[in-house]
């Protein structure tokens, strides 16, 4: 196989001698261009999982979003915010080089699983951190494009057998994420029970759609999410670097609403760090849109509101504010201005209703009437 030019953030592939998936026999593909700019299908939240044959579950990662890029042996890893973070997963950038295409654009989560074989964010950022990146795992869940021919168009169901194929015999740093059909309360149950952050529901015949939609559902075990760090206080006794983070989301209006405080979850390397961090970003006036009320005798820093945090939470107050936080890592892939609060959805808890028998009319007043006899 040719390889191109090395450009910034490019990782040549290998050559493989296994058997080629053909993307030209898969019905519905559109044969294209390599997409330049490429935005990802979003899940929207979701009270309880949807019920009925239509829908597929997957395990929900607790990682960053990755989007994988195969150019003609060049590999490119991007952000779901569109970073390029190739450099900083060189690993994964050289199995995904691997596989046995010579052009693919793959849609996955990058994490790190514990010994349980559970996915662990912060465990993620520390690797990250230390440049530990033997320790990432990709998980890929959809295929986009292959060999020349665009497969957003495909049903979900085909694009993932599509992916499966080419898995096959593929590093065992990229992995395929398998999903279920049938129970989704029952998957959710069990999800929860191993300590898994929850679950994703996706319509089995959906086409890949850039954005959030309905087609694809997210249920969580547990509170959480993002939220932004708009201040923090000073430490107090021995500890070191900071005391708390004052944490916030926007609102419709663009206001920054202030949500609560987390002190617990960050070592003592990573307080100092974070310190470092929000030193950088001090000002003088509070970023939330109404002063927060803090009851607390140490000094408050308000900062300008840049830094996201993952924030692990058992659920909130009457007063809006989070109830047992607990820091779990910085997202890097996610802008603090698109940061929200979303309200789960209701989803339909009833199977959809079986087909009708063909030639079946819904207005049986339409049928016409037998004729008398004379």
């Amino acid at each position: 196989m040719a390889i191109k030019k090395k450009g910034r953030g490019l990782r040549p592939a290998r050559a493989t001698k296994r058997a080629r998936l053909s993307a030209a026999g898969l019905p519905g593909a559109r044969k294209a261009k390599l997409p330049g700019d490429i935005g990802v299908q979003l899940a929207t939240l979701a009270g309880t999982p949807p019920v009925g044959p239509d829908w597929l579950f997957e395990i929900k990662f607790d990682g960053y979003r990755i989007v994988a890029v195969l150019d003609q042996g060049n590999v490119r890893l991007f952000s779901r915010n569109r970073l390029d973070w190739t450099s900083r997963l060189l690993q994964l950038a050289d199995a995904v080089g691997e596989l046995n295409a010579r052009s693919a654009v793959l849609d996955g989560e990058a994490v790190v699983q514990n010994a349980a074989g559970v996915t662990d964010f912060q465990s993620l950022q520390e690797a990250l951190s230390a440049g530990e990146t033997g320790k990432i795992v990709y998980f890929a869940f959809d295929l986009l494009y292959l060999d020349g021919y665009d497969l957003r168009p495909l049903p979900l169901i085909d694009r993932k057998r599509a992916l499966k194929q080419l898995l096959a015999g593929a590093p065992a740093r990229v992995q395929f994420s398998e999903h279920h059909s049938g129970d989704g309360v029952e998957m959710l149950r069990q999800s929860c029970a191993l300590g898994l952050e929850g679950i994703i529901a996706k319509q089995a015949t959906g086409k890949y759609v850039p954005g959030r939609g309905r087609d694809w559902l997210k249920i969580k075990c547990s509170g959480a999410d993002e939220f932004v760090i708009g201040g923090f206080t000073d430490p107090a006794g021995a500890r070191q670097g900071l005391g708390s983070l004052l944490l916030g989301y926007y609102d419709s209006q663009q206001r920054l609403i202030y949500a609560g405080r987390v002190g617990t979850g960050f070592t003592e390397a990573v307080a100092l760090e974070l310190r470092r961090k929000l030193d950088r970003l001090e000002q003088k006036e509070t970023p939330f849109a109404i002063r927060p009320k803090l009851s607390s005798s140490r000094r408050v820093h308000w900062v300008r509101p840049q830094l996201v945090a993952q924030i692990q939470y058992s659920n909130f107050t009457r007063d809006g504010l989070l109830r047992h936080p607990s820091f779990k890592g910085l997202r890097e892939d996610k802008l603090a201005k698109l940061v929200r609060h979303d309200m789960p959805i209701a989803v339909s808890t009833e199977a959809s209703p079986p087909p009708k028998p063909a030639g079946e009319t819904k207005n049986k007043r339409a049928q016409p009437k037998p004729k008398r006899r004379a």
